[in-house]
């Protein structure tokens, strides 16, 4: 079972991020990024808009988990964003996105992409969750509410 402390470090971890739409949110998201994993911050945005092409990463509820593969990867990289202000996401259920969890994997990472995205999803549909992520006050705090196991995470 891949936890999310498998996938996120504190600097990977954002309380206030300032987007206006989409695209300046994947552009910030990918600065950031470029910063933890050394990749070209570019290329990072290039594959997850590409990604978005493909259809919404938007999965409802004020969530989207933007995601790609990277062939200079060798390891799982997450980054957590809360963002300033709900921006328009083309989430599936339409309503406006405000918490954004990034995953970049290794190319060649097989089912353990899917698993990881999996227990993103499952983290991020518990409401009580994201209220406690709306609620937290830094991103220490959202660090650790994201990766402390909890029954409700159980698989």
């Amino acid at each position: 079972m891949i936890e999310i402390a498998e996938l996120l470090t504190p600097r990977g971890v954002v309380a206030q991020l300032r987007a206006a739409n989409k695209r300046q949110a994947l552009q910030e998201l990918s600065r950031r990024a470029a910063a933890l994993t050394e990749l070209p911050e570019r290329r990072i945005y290039d594959v997850l808009n590409e990604r978005e092409r493909l259809g919404t990463t938007g999965i409802g509820l004020g969530v989207a988990i933007p995601h790609g593969r990277f062939a200079e990867l060798t390891r799982f990289q997450g980054l957590f964003a809360r963002l300033e202000r709900p921006i328009p996401f083309d989430a599936i259920d339409g309503q406006p996105v405000d918490l954004v969890f990034v995953l970049l994997t290794p190319l060649d990472a097989g089912g353990d992409h899917l698993t990881a995205l999996s227990r993103i999803s499952r983290l991020l549909r518990d409401q009580a969750i994201c209220e406690k992520l709306r609620g937290a006050n830094s991103a220490d705090a959202l660090f650790a509410l994201l990766t402390t196991p909890t029954e409700s995470h159980a698989a």
